[in-house]
């Protein structure tokens, strides 16, 4: 506190100074109004690092207080919006990456559903374009060319020629081809013959249903006629 003429020697650093270069221009300023002793003043300070209240007239206290105060402010306005422009920065590129997965996530969706559609319109021409064994008619024989042409119409095109191979070399296209040394029996020489019932109770005298059951066999055993005909070059049976 005043005490007539005498002050206190308060440090500035007990305001927090925030800038050497701040106490030197104040410095400066005072040595203007104060003459010599402000300027040995200003040389102390910058020796020792500490300006004191003391050094400055009371006229210019409020100032270098107020001065003080500012840089303070302006210090921590700095620090604040840089903050701030950190958090922003890392609150975008999360953004970004949860964007990415995003769009990555729905494109593999989009891609799996697409390949799950052309699956099933696949099956469904493969469908569409064999028929049924029982709706070809019944007849007393067959040639061999009836039967293949029966063969055609019943397995899918795509799986044809592997199945065509198996049965030339398991009954050469023989229907009623009944192996002398097992109960293997017709174009599939399915063994026993008689497991080829669950397609039709007429599979001893009927092409069409041996090779309906034939073809629902390497569909179920192996996945398809030619899946089945690369186990059977592996093996010589399937």
């Amino acid at each position: 506190m005043l005490e007539g003429n005498r002050v206190s020697r308060i440090s500035v650093r007990g305001f927090a100074v925030a800038s050497a270069t701040a106490v030197t221009a104040v410095g400066s300023v005072v040595g203007v109004a104060s003459g010599s002793t402000a300027q040995n003043n200003d040389a102390e300070a910058t020796a020792s690092g500490t300006t004191l209240l003391a050094d400055i007239p009371a006229g210019q206290q409020a100032q270098v207080q107020t001065a003080s105060l500012t840089q303070q402010a302006e210090t921590m306005a700095i620090a604040a919006d840089a903050s701030a422009k950190k958090d922003a920065e890392e609150a975008a590129r999360k953004a970004a990456a949860d964007t990415a997965v995003a769009k990555k996530k729905e494109a593999d969706d989009k891609a799996k559903q697409a390949a799950k559609d052309r699956a099933e319109a696949k099956a469904a021409a493969s469908r569409s374009a064999t028929r049924d064994a029982s709706s070809f008619p019944v007849q007393s024989s067959y040639t061999i060319a009836e039967v293949q042409a029966m063969a055609r119409q019943i397995v899918p095109a795509d799986q044809f020629q592997c199945f065509s191979t198996i049965v030339d070399h398991e009954s050469s296209w023989n229907y009623m081809a009944d192996n002398p040394t097992s109960d293997a029996y017709g174009l599939m020489q399915a063994l026993p013959g008689s497991k080829m019932a669950s397609a039709g109770a007429d599979w001893a005298t009927n092409p069409a249903t041996q090779i309906k059951w034939g073809l629902g066999y390497m569909n179920e055993r192996y996945g398809s006629p030619c899946e089945a005909w690369t186990f059977w070059q592996a093996n010589h049976y399937y």
